[in-house]
């Protein structure tokens, strides 16, 4: 990553500022007087970029890549116990710190405020401003999202004197109120946003992002969650924000990349990436900023790899055949659990590591990753629980050691997330053409074959209801491991039909005890993979949930304020799912 924003980290403005002694006149730089930051256009971008460092979602989003609360992976958890309370759900922020939301979103309006003070030039203010605004939108997104309606504060608060304590008891927005400003910020963004930057500012919020973040926050207020009516004016909204989102970022030069796996390793000029947070090589120091992803999610025999998103037998089931149609429906490919990784959606073998697969890592371009069991006894440095390992946007060419330091970025937004946002918007709206064709274009640029009827094996003449099903699937696929499945299971209220009285799966292969060849074990890289499965391994299926069924509860779709949350500011009504009386569908 080489934007801006990524060299310069949370004390960089001080330290820039202590550099400018001319400019500042030996003026004491621990209590600088806002007139001399925001009158000065370095000085406030420094200040800027301070905010994106604080703001910027981290791998996998706000809440991390958790794949855990999907049936992506597994994990141990209160969500999926069902035993949630109403101060586990803590992101609206209970403490003084500047790590929670409305400690950003002051610091934001501290911004919005100083540089509309300040005397640089107009057009400079408004492209500032306009990148603010863009983040308040992103931090507000984060609350509603979890609670539904939150009270709106969009000046800095006096936090001195007992009238200004009294003045921050601000009451709950509605759901409604909380989305229109949301919009509105995204509004005031996209007015004065470049659509590219040049290179040197890789990675700053353009016009194309704005844009695609609003048709991901209207597609959130007309999914089911907060839709419960199917109101047609939602998707109306949300269908119009996806075309302008689409409009925008194909004049800006947008595209779906050329490839599935190898878009994750090109930053600068990267058309896939949308909306991303940059992540450096650096092995020390102030401005190291790894992305730590891909040093946890790699094998542990990798050198300092944790093997955690370890996939779950139903996450690698999920994948179609190579002519799209699910396992067990395709005419063309049959499917086994024996063979399962056989004649897939290319998207498998990029996304899956299988026992045997080919995985090029280290730097080793025929490396074959074995996760079996021999004797009782994995022949793996430290099993794979599941029997699989992620493998997206890890990168082959790092080696032992290099991994921790992986300055891959991160793309929350990329551009296939604004060709299925479109098409779910447009199912919305009954334009079920208009779906298709954003549909077969991801799937045209996964590999899955066209077949006949030229539809990449999507299903002739669907429903509305049938095309919000095949979208969601398509999601599930496409985005496997990017954090977002379990957002779309809950916007779609689907986690309790979807996991409910389950015990997510994983795989045990065993190397059998009679009729292998003696050299198995050194020749192992050398032999033919479908005959060793069917001669010389046997698959057997364990729960990775083993202490409880999952127990998603129909409150969580809206958690709790926490109570002391409400018990720092008596106006504050909790939800009505948890004996308040505040209706976050309002």
């Amino acid at each position: 990553m080489k934007g801006i924003h990524k060299l310069l980290l949370a004390g960089s403005v001080v330290g820039l500022m202590t550099s400018c002694q001319d400019t500042l006149d030996k003026t004491d730089l621990g209590s600088t007087p806002p007139e001399l930051i925001y009158n000065d256009s370095t000085l406030t971008n420094l200040s800027l970029n301070y905010l994106y460092d604080q703001n910027l979602p981290s791998w996998g989003g706000t809440w991390g890549n958790r794949s855990d609360l999907s049936d992506e992976s597994y994990g141990e958890s209160k969500y999926f116990e069902g035993t949630i309370q109403p101060n586990d759900v803590a992101d609206f922020g209970t403490a003084l710190n500047n790590t929670n939301n409305y400690a950003k979103i002051r610091q934001l309006n501290m911004f919005l405020e100083e540089v509309t003070r300040g005397s640089i030039p107009t057009s400079s203010k408004n492209r500032l401003k306009a990148q603010a605004l863009f983040f308040r939108a992103w931090r507000y997104f984060d609350l509603v999202r979890l609670y539904g309606g939150v009270p709106l504060v969009l000046i800095p608060q006096n936090a001195v004197g007992v009238e200004a304590k009294e003045a921050t008891f601000v009451p709950r927005n509605s759901t409604t109120e909380t989305y229109r400003q949301i919009a509105a910020d995204l509004d005031s963004a996209m007015r004065y946003l470049p659509h590219t930057w040049p290179a040197a500012e890789w990675g700053r919020i353009t016009k194309g992002a704005a844009a695609a973040f609003k048709a991901r926050v209207l597609l959130y207020a007309a999914s089911p969650q907060f839709n419960p009516g199917d109101v047609g004016s939602k998707w109306q909204a949300a269908y119009e924000a996806s075309t302008q989102a689409q409009t925008i970022l194909t004049a800006s030069g947008s595209k779906l990349h050329d490839s599935f796996d190898q878009m994750w390793f090109q930053e600068v000029n990267n058309p896939e990436a949308v909306f991303i947070t940059g992540f450096n090589t650096n092995s020390g120091g102030q401005l190291n900023k790894n992305n730590g992803y891909d040093n946890s999610t790699r094998p542990s025999y990798t050198g300092t790899g944790g093997g955690s998103n370890q996939p779950s037998w139903e996450m690698v089931k999920a994948f179609p055949m190579l002519d799209g149609k699910k396992p067990g429906e395709s005419a063309k490919y049959s499917y086994s659990d024996t063979l399962f990784y056989k004649n897939r959606d290319p998207r498998f073998g990029k996304t899956i590591a299988y026992n045997g697969a080919t995985w090029p890592l280290n730097g080793n371009n025929s490396y074959r990753l074995w996760t079996y069991f021999a004797a009782g006894k994995t022949v793996e440095q430290r099993a794979s629980q599941t029997g699989f390992y992620t493998r997206k946007a890890i990168n082959p060419s790092l080696g032992i050691g290099e991994a921790q330091y992986a300055g891959t970025d991160w793309m929350e937004i990329r551009y296939a997330e604004v060709l299925l946002n479109l098409a779910e918007s447009a199912a919305g709206v009954n334009r079920i053409d208009e779906a298709y064709t954003q549909l077969k274009a991801i799937r045209k640029r996964a590999g899955i074959e066209a077949g006949t009827d030229g539809n990449y094996g999507l299903q002739a003449n669907m429903t509305r209801a049938e095309m919000f099903d095949a979208i969601l699937y398509e999601r599930q696929l496409e985005f496997a491991f990017e954090g977002k499945r379990f957002w779309d299971l809950r916007r779609w209220k689907l986690i309790e039909k979807t996991l409910n009285g389950k015990r997510r799966k994983g795989v045990i292969i065993n190397l059998k005890t009679t009729g292998v060849p003696a050299d198995f074990a050194t020749n192992r890289d050398n032999i033919n993979l479908d005959e060793a499965y069917q001669k010389y391994f046997t698959i057997t299926f364990k729960d990775m949930d083993t202490r409880y069924t999952i127990n998603w509860r129909p409150e969580y779709y809206f958690f709790a304020i926490p109570q002391q949350a409400i018990d720092n500011n008596p106006q504050l009504i909790q939800n009505n799912t948890w004996g308040g009386s505040f209706d976050p569908l309002q």
